[in-house]
């Protein structure tokens, strides 16, 4: 009863933040959180509030550009005064329909988006000051690293293919294995990796704090921006603030999308299903601006305008493959094409079908009393905006290029006792297993696996030569626009009063 009364006497105290982390107990540590005091804060009406704007808003198609700065008229919560700021209003790109999520207690500004935008690209946070969060995700390499698998301190190989950041806010959890349940909790984990960013006996982020706790300007701004100084709770936040304008949209199959929904309302027809001619004035468009989507295609501004047509059928050719026969749609899907659900493709079994330890995945990461023996070997399925920037491709990266990856769907991926069933010829393997049953003869190269001598028969899709073709070409027309150098450029910031 004693400890009880103890707990409501601090209560009061640390609800309404009277209390430093020196004069009362906090659950964390000082260098992973501390009590904000507001003082030390930017005041209401100069704090910067950043919203995004979606193309189903009204006001969508009246902002000009993806940053876009305003005033809006404000309420101070303190004083109740009615106040002019600023506002930094982010066009989200055409294709993405929702705004990221935003956690409540992690509400945008301006001032912590070029904090977490400094700590991105700052080595400050690795233990040896040579590895940043850009140095495995940088924006000249699609927000991945162009390697097989990253490079940290002192040259240490890691065990995974980086994953890009584009679109990684509408995420449901982060990371290959889905470890992270948000960007903020993703953003800490490279700081604990001895083979990313850090190296010695200590705790990793009483050092990484430390570090930032000497730099006056660092000190500055965690201040303005949390009211306190630096901490992993705030340097996360700030981060995830900045990785949540890395979107990518506007893609040539997004305007072709566009394109055919207003022919569909002028034709008061009601049939939403893209055709050949909607490609056709996409492309159209694109020539007449000389834009990227023309290189993504490999096509000449010059030479290829009179192939609009042709093109524009393999475009259609490509999307139906997409989401008919090439079964890409059963995982690729939404409006990052991901399912955000995980997968066993295969891809890091041996020729055996045996899973090494490191390939475990989603299964190794599900807590006792939930574990999964469908999810052993699976992955988080990608999205597939930007993957002209991305390759090499897979958890793995061993497929190197788009055509190598349509090979590997189209053999239907390794086998492996716990190969996904979307990846399986379900019908075949019920066969086998019939006919076994029977005592008739079964198929000599079919793979069994376990005590069961459970079939695995990878679905094989049979694509031909052009489809395969046609295939990468719609691939290729999801790339989307360059992002724009005020989130892709790493010197490039906007004005901040501090």
């Amino acid at each position: 009863m004693k400890r009880y009364n103890r707990l409501l006497m601090l209560t009061p105290v640390l609800i309404l933040g009277l209390a430093t982390p020196s004069q009362a107990q906090v659950s964390e540590k000082d260098t992973y959180y501390q009590l904000p005091d507001e003082t030390r804060m930017t005041p209401f009406r100069d704090q910067v509030p950043m919203v995004f704007v979606t193309p189903n808003q009204p006001e969508w198609k009246s902002l000009p550009q993806f940053w876009n700065e305003g005033q809006e008229e404000a309420i101070d919560p303190s004083t109740g005064e009615k106040v002019q700021r600023r506002v930094i209003k982010i066009k989200v790109p055409l294709g993405l329909t929702q705004a990221p999520p935003v956690p409540a207690e992690n509400p945008m500004t301006l001032q912590k988006w070029v904090l977490g935008k400094k700590l991105y690209y700052d080595p400050i946070l690795s233990s040896d000051n040579t590895v940043a969060c850009a140095s495995c995700h940088d924006p000249t390499k699609g927000f991945a690293d162009g390697r097989k698998t990253s490079v940290g301190i002192q040259g240490q190989l890691g065990p995974i293919n980086a994953p890009s950041v584009f679109n990684a806010a509408y995420n449901k959890l982060q990371f290959w294995d889905g470890r992270a349940i948000s960007l903020e909790d993703q953003a800490q984990g490279p700081v604990t990796n001895p083979l990313e960013m850090f190296a010695g006996k200590g705790d990793p982020w009483d050092e990484a704090v430390a570090r930032l706790r000497t730099n006056p300007d660092y000190v500055r701004m965690f201040q303005a921006v949390f009211g306190t100084l630096p901490t992993r709770d705030a340097a996360a936040k700030a981060i995830a603030t900045y990785e949540r304008t890395v979107l990518l949209g506007n893609s040539l199959h997004d305007r072709a999308e566009a394109r055919m929904r207003q022919r569909v309302t002028e034709e008061e027809s009601g049939k939403f299903e893209l055709t050949a001619a909607d490609y056709a004035a996409a492309l159209k468009d694109e020539f007449a601006r000389k834009g990227p989507a023309l290189k993504d295609l490999g096509l000449d501004p010059e030479k290829d305008a009179g192939r609009i047509p042709e093109i524009a059928q393999r475009l259609l050719n490509g999307r139906n493959l997409f989401f008919n026969k090439a079964r890409c749609a059963n995982c690729h899907s939404g409006e990052t094409f991901s399912d955000g659900e995980f997968h066993n493709l295969g891809a890091g079994a041996d020729t055996q079908g045996n899973l090494p330890a490191s390939e475990v995945g989603r299964f190794a990461r599900l807590p006792l009393g939930h574990k999964n023996p469908l999810l052993i070997g699976a992955f988080k399925t990608p999205g597939l905006r930007g993957l002209l920037h991305t390759a090499p491709y897979m958890h793995t990266g061993t497929e190197k290029s788009l055509e190598e990856v349509i090979e590997f769907y189209d053999r239907g991926g390794n086998a492996n006792p716990w190969l996904s069933e979307k990846m399986r010829d379900t019908a075949a393997e019920a066969a086998y297993l019939r006919a076994r049953a029977a005592g008739q003869p079964v198929d000599p190269n079919v793979r069994t696996f376990g005590p069961a001598k459970r079939p695995i028969i990878p679905l094989k899709l049979n694509l031909t030569p052009q489809e395969k073709a046609d295939l990468v070409l719609f691939l290729k027309a999801l790339n989307g626009d360059p992002l724009e150098p005020i989130v892709a450029d790493p010197n490039k910031f906007p004005e901040v009063k501090w």
